[in-house]
């Protein structure tokens, strides 16, 4: 058998509000400090080279379709919600910076609000 080397490779997309056009993740990055921003950087592209799953200690199940993406750098613990979409395509939802041992519940309802924006307006992220 035959197979193609035309692979198609899984590319990371930034969800961005369909009413004000802001991209939370991509805000709270530009804001992190240089050595921040690389880290966090780093493991978003080592998730896309993983096709949008790695194992603890990097990712972990949220709820239904949501994982968070965990960048420890020093004291700081990135987290940054995100799922697997259609056509090989992962959507960064939300982040923010972890200071509690538990993920707040105010965090994760942001991240579900923005995903099901995403479901309502796939064409924009297909």
């Amino acid at each position: 058998m035959i197979y193609s080397e035309d692979r198609q490779e899984y590319k990371v997309k930034f969800y961005r509000n369909r009413k004000t056009g802001e991209s939370p993740v991509l805000e709270y990055i530009k804001e992190l400090g240089k050595k921040d921003r690389a880290k966090v950087s780093k493991y978003i592209e080592f998730l896309r080279v993983n096709e949008g799953y790695l194992d603890e200690p990097y990712s972990k199940h949220i709820t239904g379709k949501i994982r968070d993406l965990r960048v420890d750098f020093g004291r700081n613990r990135h987290r940054i919600f995100y799922f697997t979409f259609v056509a090989k395509t992962i959507i960064l939802l939300h982040a923010f910076l972890k200071k509690t041992p538990k993920t707040p519940a105010i965090e994760m309802k942001r991240a579900q609000e923005h995903y099901q924006d995403v479901i309502q307006s796939r064409k924009i992220y297909e």
